[in-house]
């Protein structure tokens, strides 16, 4: 209960459902009992009275002795039936209040864990993967609903039906409530022995399952490759080997649910016998009578499905615990992309990098050694290298998705970390270079970007992003949807959308992250000339491996290995002789190789 404990700020939270839930079992409960006082009322009535009944045989007087016999026993039937009612009513309310607190719980708590998912840095994204963050915000969640919602409704019925019933059957007949209960621990405890075998099974085909969907579904990403490579059958071969464990696992979990109701059925059936042969002893010594007996019978199947479900309950405790210590988990992680003064403000677009470093904390690479440069407001800085060189990490580091191990980064001559993280970033139009479309229209995709939805703003950037023509050539323009991850445009197509994206949102700093690199030569010089206007009075950073790129920069370094190997303007670098002068000579001729 110590996980579950994280728990209890809900629990407080939506107390007065939880208390009038409680007050509901109450009542529902007390009309759970009184229909078993009626029966034993009746029965009596009738074993009482049926032999002053039939030593009236053709007298007038038997007639009217059945009148008020079946009047009473109607009475009885009528109050049992209104007892059902009242308990069909009471216990509807009860699902009203603890229930829909569950639910109600469920919901907070997932918007919880989406919140603090969405607080933490990308570390903590590159150290855990999609399957298991999307599984805790599911399945863990649905579990701990479950310890919140049935577990604590059943949980609470028990406990009251049995300070209710026990003290009243031990004052009619101690022996005959110690005969009738008899079975029902052996129950309880076959039952969570039992549940917990049908559990493990239980998880196990959730794996299975899981198993099988990652396979369809890399098996429909992957289409293409599938088609291309002409391994359909070989496809088809694995998915019938992990639908055949998986069915061997169902029908293993399908015996032991077998077990289940026959279990509890022969159990209730021996209490129900032990009842019978205590009670008819004790009604042939005088002591009880054959009411009592059906009073009792009546009382041991209302505490069956209590006693069942204790078993059922612990392991739902039991499993909810284990959600919750893996919920526990996330929700303790801490975002280390903090701000140190809060600093809102309007940014001009300096950036300054003073001997930074920079080691990723999940794989202990260096990314970056050293790494000193200026970039004025509205100049443009190149920076060129090969694959693995440190590029990219140089845009996570302007952005803040993560911070320097070593030097200090400065935006208008102040330390980064004292920007208000979510201030800084809305003043970056960043484009990744492993671009990411959502599965909505073109339209929204670019207009994601800005604050609002401005049809012209986002034609404009379309147009600066030189994909304005493409779009409008699609039969629904702007309205096109793009399909999971951007599947129904180019490689092209997809940077040049991201690019308008970045374009809409009007960023004091612009950062294309290698955002050419699927474009040709003509189509690339087409956006940088396109950008030229969108560059005015804006700070931008082109990182790219081609030094094509660098033709509108105004300072351009060149790294190795997470070093600056040189730099300079264009020119400079070419009068140099040297790295820079070398990649751009052999880029050069590759490319009017390929043109003829």
């Amino acid at each position: 209960m110590k996980e579950l404990s994280y728990l209890n700020k809900y629990l407080w939270k939506y107390k007065y459902h939880l208390a009038l839930g409680l007050l509901f079992i109450i009542i529902s409960n007390v009309f759970q009992i009184i229909p078993a006082q009626m029966v034993r009322y009746a029965l009596d009535l009738v074993a009482d009275n049926i032999l002053i009944y039939k030593s009236f045989q053709g007298l007038d007087l038997q007639d009217n002795m059945y009148t008020v016999f079946a009047t009473s026993i109607l009475i009885y039937a009528g109050i049992i039936l209104l007892m059902a009612l009242l308990r069909g009513i009471f216990l509807f309310m009860v699902r009203q209040t603890i229930i829909v607190m569950s639910r109600l719980i469920e919901y907070d708590l997932k918007n919880e864990v989406y919140a603090h998912y969405q607080s933490l840095p990308l570390s903590f994204y590159r150290r855990n993967n999609t399957g298991d963050l999307m599984n805790r915000i599911s399945e863990d969640v649905s579990k701990v609903r479950m310890y919140l919602g049935p577990s604590i409704m059943y949980g609470l019925n028990m406990v009251v039906l049995f300070a209710m019933l026990i003290p009243y059957m031990l004052s009619i007949n101690v022996t005959l409530t110690l005969y009738a209960l008899i079975p029902l621990p052996i129950l309880s405890v076959s039952i969570y022995y039992v549940n917990n075998i049908i559990n493990k099974r239980s998880e196990e085909i959730q794996i299975s399952q899981s198993g099988l969907s990652t396979f369809v579904q890399e098996a429909f990403s992957g289409i293409r490759v599938l088609k291309s490579f002409t391994r359909e059958n070989d496809s088809i071969s694995k998915f019938s080997a992990e639908s055949n464990e998986y069915k061997n696992k169902s029908l293993r979990l399908t015996r032991v649910q077998a077990l289940f109701f026959p279990l509890i059925l022969g159990l209730i059936g021996l209490s129900t016998v032990l009842t019978v042969y205590a009670g008819s002893k004790q009604v042939i010594q005088g002591t009880l009578t054959f009411g009592n007996i059906a009073e009792f019978i009546i009382y041991v199947n209302l505490l069956t499905w209590p006693v069942t479900s204790l078993g059922w309950i612990s392991s739902i405790i039991q499993r909810a615990a284990a959600s919750q210590k893996r919920l526990n988990e996330f929700l303790k992680t801490k975002n280390d992309i903090i701000t140190t003064k809060g600093i809102e403000k309007s940014l001009d677009g300096k950036i300054t990098f003073k001997n930074v470093g920079f080691i990723y904390p999940d794989s202990g690479i260096t990314a970056l050694d050293g790494i000193s440069f200026e970039v004025n407001q509205g100049e443009c800085l190149a920076v060129i290298g090969t694959t693995g060189s440190g590029k990219s990490t140089i845009a996570s580091l302007i952005s803040r998705m993560y911070d320097p191990t070593q030097g200090e980064i400065l935006i208008d001559e102040e330390d980064i970390k004292a920007y208000e993280v979510v201030n800084l970033r809305s003043q970056i139009g960043y484009v990744p270079q492993d671009v990411f479309l959502f599965s909505d229209t073109i339209f929204n995709n670019i207009a994601f970007g800005s604050q609002e939805f401005d049809e012209e703003v986002v034609i404009q950037a379309a147009k600066d992003s030189d994909v304005y023509s493409n779009i409008m050539e699609f039969p629904n323009g702007f309205s096109t949807k793009v399909g999971e991850r951007g599947i129904t445009l180019s490689g092209g197509q997809k940077q040049r959308v991201s690019i308008a994206r970045a374009i809409s949102r009007n960023p004091k700093i612009l950062v294309l992250d290698d955002a050419l690199s699927a474009v040709d030569m003509k189509t690339e010089n087409t956006i940088l000339n396109s950008m030229k206007k969108i560059m005015l009075n804006r700070t931008t950073i082109i990182i790219s491996h081609r030094v094509s790129s660098s033709k509108l920069a105004d300072k351009i370094i060149m790294l190795d290995d997470g070093k600056i190997i040189e730099k300079g303007t264009h020119d400079s670098l070419m009068a140099a002789n040297g790295v820079y002068k070398e990649l751009y000579d052999k880029q050069m001729s590759a490319e009017e190789t390929l043109e003829s």
